[in-house]
């Protein structure tokens, strides 16, 4: 952030050359000069370079209020509050002013009273551009007073006559002037709600109790809605969705890679989760939204895969905590934790009921097996299936460290020609055993991330049927 403009008084502001904008050319150049630079106007934002963002910029170009739509953790919420970096990061305004009206532009008696009285010693403040974008969930209890404005009996106690405009408490929408309004689940709002919103988008006047005051609002109105709403909870009303220039469609990452990056980025992680674990919850979140037996005009959620991340890195912090491991380092063992706790993040199919734990179990397991076919695809596994010969077994779970794990396991032959040594035999060299390629594969040096490519590679011999695999008592036993 910038240091605050020092000037203070409208004949300073004059005499700097301050050029004033309304909002919406404001934000449009402000947009285009990004653009022009090869400047990324929407940082954190991932998987719209090519769908969502383009229509996004066309309409805030055309200076339209947009609504978006899509399902539930789709990034809506955080697209509309990468727009505040559209704004100018410190706009002028009179100094005392309820509407942060522009010294140059104001809008209300008062204001233009006081700009005749005081000339170019008309006192000025500065609004950065984080104060300058407002949000409102949108809840049913919600009141035209809220949005919109009401009189204020205080105000009328005082003295004022009622059809006198400064009887009146404005709302959140005329508050926002000279910015940018959200409103978060927009069919939320009740439809009578909805019908006071229409002057304020159109006409840009606000009604108050019979009053009608022609205040030329400079206000961008965005907002979001989930398709489903339309149906379930409420609606758009037609007046009001027709007020919208623009309507912009969402939808979830479309490329695993973007996927894992919102994971990356969003996700609080206490421990060492290896890019492999969070390919795996990708991929299991991606099945999920392609699953028969998931409710899929709900959706699933991006916070869905964000939750999933944070508690396997919880759990595998839990077990350093226990066991005296130096780093935290999270294993495959430690996602059957997030099952646990995932599965109200999710809607089923009706006729699903009782199977939802089923359902997510066989998803987890086909996600891992992409992903051990993805990392490990062209290694011999055969000294491994072999050294688990039914009397010799490994066992781990989410309660056994790394070091014991990987102390436990069986010393496995390398191939050195045609024929198959032991690893410390001096013929064998600096041939490496399964064990180093599994982990060379994951890059996995620590001893945390060793036991974690080898639990890696022993359940994607399960999943292909080559070793069996029992779990009890938190402890799981391949052989």
């Amino acid at each position: 952030m910038s240091d605050l403009p020092l000037i203070s008084t409208l004949g300073e502001l004059r005499a700097a050359g301050h050029v004033y904008r309304d909002l919406r050319h404001e934000i449009r150049e402000n947009l285009l000069s990004l653009l022009a630079a090869g400047e990324n106007p929407w940082p954190g934002l991932h998987g719209f370079e090519t769908t969502v963002v383009p229509q996004l910029e066309r309409a805030l170009i055309a200076g339209h209020d947009v609504v978006l739509l899509g399902e539930r953790g789709q990034g809506k919420s955080r697209l509309l509050r990468t727009l505040s970096g559209l704004l100018d990061e410190w706009t002028p305004v009179i100094s005392g002013s309820e509407l942060n009206e522009h010294p140059f532009a104001p809008i209300t008696e008062a204001s233009r009273d006081r700009l005749r009285a005081e000339g170019d010693g008309l006192p000025i403040s500065w609004r950065h551009r984080s104060e300058r974008y407002v949000e409102k969930l949108a809840t049913p209890d919600t009141s035209v007073a809220d949005l919109i404005g009401d009189v204020d009996p205080i105000r009328v106690a005082e003295g004022r006559r009622l059809s006198d405009p400064e009887t009146i408490h404005y709302g959140l929408v005329p508050r926002s002037n000279r910015g940018i309004i959200a409103i978060n689940e927009l069919p939320d709002l009740a439809e009578r709600i909805q019908v006071a919103m229409l002057n304020i988008m159109e006409e840009r006047d606000i009604q108050i109790r019979g009053y009608v005051l022609r205040l030329p609002l400079d206000v961008l109105v965005v907002a979001t809605a989930n398709p489903e709403d339309y149906t379930n909870r409420g609606r758009i009303i037609t007046p009001l969705k027709d007020r919208f220039g623009a309507e912009v469609r969402t939808h979830y990452p479309r490329e695993l890679a973007a996927e894992v990056a919102v994971i990356e980025q969003e996700a609080y992680l206490v421990a060492d989760v290896p890019p492999v674990l969070l390919e795996i919850i990708a991929r299991f979140t991606r099945s999920l939204r392609e699953s028969a037996a998931v409710n899929q005009s709900s959706g699933v959620s991006a916070r869905f895969a964000i939750a999933g991340a944070e508690t396997v890195a919880a759990s595998a912090l839990r077990r350093a905590t226990l066991y005296g491991e130096d780093t935290p380092v999270a294993r495959p063992v430690d996602l059957d934790s997030a099952l646990d706790v995932l599965g109200g993040k999710v809607e089923f199919e009706p006729g699903e009921e009782g199977r939802e734990r089923d359902i997510l179990v066989h998803l987890l397991r086909r996600a891992t097996a992409e992903a051990v076919r993805t990392r490990f695809r062209g290694l011999d596994f055969e000294p491994l299936v072999s050294a688990l010969d039914g009397h010799t077994v490994i066992t781990t779970g989410a309660e056994t460290p790394a070091r014991d794990l990987l102390a436990d396991l069986p010393e496995l032959p390398v191939r050195v020609g045609e024929g198959l040594v032991h690893h410390d035999d001096p013929a064998a060299g600096q041939v490496q055993t399964l064990y180093d390629q599994i982990c060379a594969r994951l890059s996995a040096g620590s001893e945390g991330r060793r036991a974690g490519a080898i639990e890696l590679a022993l359940e994607g011999l399960y999943l292909a049927r080559r070793i069996s695999k029992e779990s009890a008592d938190g402890d799981t036993v391949y052989g």
